[in-house]
């Protein structure tokens, strides 16, 4: 069998003679005076804002609060026991920096005893810590910054602190070693003696 040989397209196509023009349709210029869609469309708009009534209290839409009265008196007693939990650990720190390590021993205390549920009571913990050891309880200074070291890793000042306490007081040489170690990966500055001048 033979295949049909599709004839050419311009067969299909109306031929026009060469001297013919196809008549395009001229756009009248409207009149700057009539109006137009969009003028029309924005007039209207405007004349049903004029025509409707102005909304009323008892007309309009509740306001959506999404937190209830007592997520708020919730939210707002935790902000209360934050703010006193940072006085008191300031306090604290305030009384450490003056030497008054009596002082801050009972203000670290108090956020140690009544705040534990916050994350910053940790801290609370090193400075109970660093006060015990200063007022000579050093057995309970050691245990405290032991479990301090664990739930604050990554703090390097706790473990250079349990560091010098276990080679000072309990003479655990690798103890000792292994707590400043990690205190020196955390923070290079604990292996520049330089350092140590400046914060004496």
């Amino acid at each position: 069998m033979g295949a049909c040989k599709a004839p050419p397209i311009c067969r299909f196509l109306l031929s026009t003679p060469q001297n013919r023009k196809i008549p395009i349709p001229n756009r009248q210029k409207s009149n700057p005076n009539s109006p137009n869609r969009r003028s029309l469309l924005i007039s209207t708009t405007s004349l049903v804002v004029l025509l409707l009534p102005p909304p009323t209290p008892s007309s309009a839409l509740p306001i959506f609060d999404p937190v209830s009265p007592n997520e708020r008196a919730a939210s707002a007693e935790v902000s209360r026991r934050v703010s006193e939990a940072v006085d008191l650990l300031e306090k604290g720190r305030e009384f450490q920096a003056q030497g008054d390590f009596q002082q801050a021993l009972q203000y670290f205390t108090q956020v140690v005893n009544n705040y534990k549920d916050f994350a910053f009571s940790d801290y609370a913990r090193v400075g109970r810590a660093l006060a015990l050891y200063e007022v000579g309880d050093r057995q309970e200074a050691i245990s405290e910054m032991e479990d301090v070291s664990v739930s604050l890793k990554g703090y390097p000042e706790v473990h250079a602190a349990l560091a010098a306490a276990l080679y000072t007081d309990k003479h655990a040489l690798l103890l000792a070693e292994n707590q400043f170690t990690i205190a020196t990966l955390l923070d290079p500055h604990y292996t520049d003696i330089a350092y140590f001048i400046t914060l004496s």
